[in-house]
């Protein structure tokens, strides 16, 4: 029998999680909601420019660092972030392992005006249709939690409701079925979801294996502007970016700084090609 990976454990108690939320709130009457949600903010016009963007991230604790910061009041830092001029705020509404809820994420949409990411392990169609529900505008889709058919359905109602999918991808196997998909943002993950792990090199080695046309999001990694000038010469248009702002005290400068930086423009065939 082979052991729970980590990733394993967080999808069981976000399904757990799932579950009681359903039932007090069944699916049809989150959709009743969407009437009153937000128009959705695109996010990516700003994420296609020739420099780099930052997606800053709201974010409590994780798996792999345990406490990162206290955060009463996330508002206060996404105003902060939306300062420092944030292509997108990220909000993790995972509680278990990250401290967050969709109570952050509306409160969040309440206060700035920027395109917002719910991120967690989505893995059902409830979900997505409550992210949209909150103010959400991305959702993160993160293949190594998915089957081929659940990806793409969730993928598909991401895009019906107006949204964005910000898909995630750890390894060549992994991209090629982001790039299969038609996904037109991909976010390389240098963070390996079963240990805990982090490979510098994951950016560098799987961005070439992504079409010129899609938007590509380095993730993990990410301490300052030397690093994200290291991933734009890889490719990378956008960074995700947490631990590094909120434990810094003045995430508007941090996230201006990261801002902005030239990106590499790969050649118009590059990408697409998994030898």
């Amino acid at each position: 029998m082979s052991v729970p990976s980590v990733l394993d454990d967080i999808v069981a108690g976000v399904r757990e999680d799932l579950a009681a939320r359903e039932a007090r709130t069944p699916l049809r009457e989150l959709r009743a909601a969407l009437a009153d949600a937000d128009a959705v903010r695109d996010p990516l016009p700003h994420l296609r420019a020739s420099t780099t963007s930052v997606i800053a991230e709201v974010k409590r604790r994780s798996p792999s660092k345990g406490h990162l910061a206290d955060i009463p009041d996330p508002t206060t830092l996404a105003a902060a972030y939306a300062a420092g001029g944030a292509a997108a705020i990220s909000v993790l509404t995972e509680q278990r392992r990250f401290g967050g809820s969709l109570d952050d994420l509306r409160a969040v949409r309440a206060a700035v005006d920027v395109p917002l990411l719910r991120k967690d392990f989505v893995v059902a169609d409830y979900q997505v249709v409550e992210a949209r529900a909150a103010g959400a505008d991305l959702v993160l889709l993160i293949v190594a939690a998915l089957d081929d058919a659940s990806l793409r359905r969730l993928h598909d109602l991401v895009g019906e409701l107006g949204m964005t999918a910000l898909v995630e991808v750890h390894d060549e196997a992994e991209t090629e079925r982001a790039v299969a998909l038609g996904a037109e943002l991909v976010g390389v993950n240098a963070r390996n979801l079963k240990t805990l792990d982090v490979d510098a090199g994951t950016f560098g080695r799987l961005a070439p294996l992504v079409p010129a046309d899609r938007v590509l999001v380095a993730e993990s990694g990410v301490t300052g502007p030397d690093d994200v000038a290291r991933f734009a010469a890889e490719g990378a248009r956008a960074v995700l970016v947490g631990e590094a702002l909120v434990r810094d005290g003045d995430p508007a400068a941090a996230v201006r700084a990261m801002t902005g930086l030239p990106v590499r423009t790969p050649s118009p065939t590059a990408g697409g090609t998994l030898a």
